[in-house]
């Protein structure tokens, strides 16, 4: 894995070593970020099931001000701080990460202002509507929401007062856009 794009481009991220971890593709970040264009410069954004870390790294990257990043596995969060010191070993970037379950973060972070929300929950087949209704209840008026899922499980159309404004599928995964 290497970071596509931006300040920190083609420096490698380090991958997990067990099984059950499923890191977002270059080529998946490459087309999300792709579709985000400028407006990731500046913003705050929330890594929800972050993993690797691969995601919010990237969105640093490009130049958001903010990453708080979400990853219930110890392993996970040990990797993440570990490839976010690679990047920026000083700590000068803005970034947290949080360590708990996406619903339990997304209490702990009621009233946050995120101009972006991106989770990449597990491809079974109820996650991404679950996912997509956390991440409702954390959006604000101007926050868009980008979920990660399975292409062969259909986008949820809405939640709360998102709405799906466009998906986008490459090989086995899907990317739905939403916006109030």
């Amino acid at each position: 894995m290497r970071i596509v794009a931006g300040e920190y481009r083609g420096r490698a991220l380090t991958s997990p070593t067990w099984d059950g971890l499923r890191p977002t593709s270059d080529r998946l970040r490459e087309t999300l970020f792709n579709i985000l264009g400028p407006s990731i410069t500046g913003a705050r954004v929330l890594d929800g099931y972050a993993g690797t870390g691969a995601i919010g790294i990237e969105a640093l990257s490009r130049g958001a001000a903010h990453v708080t990043f979400v990853e219930r596995d110890a392993r996970a969060v040990q990797l993440i701080a570990r490839n976010l010191a690679a990047i920026d070993p000083d700590g000068t970037r803005g970034r947290a990460i949080i360590r708990a379950g996406f619903a339990d973060a997304a209490a702990r972070l009621a009233g946050a202002p995120f101009d972006l929300i991106i989770v990449d929950p597990p491809y079974a087949h109820d996650a991404a509507a679950e996912a997509l209704a956390v991440a409702a209840g954390l959006a604000g008026a101007a926050t868009r929401v980008v979920v990660e899922h399975a292409a062969r499980h259909a986008a949820p159309d809405a939640a709360g007062a998102l709405r799906l404004r466009r998906t986008v599928t490459a090989g086995d995964s899907a990317l739905s856009f939403y916006e109030r």
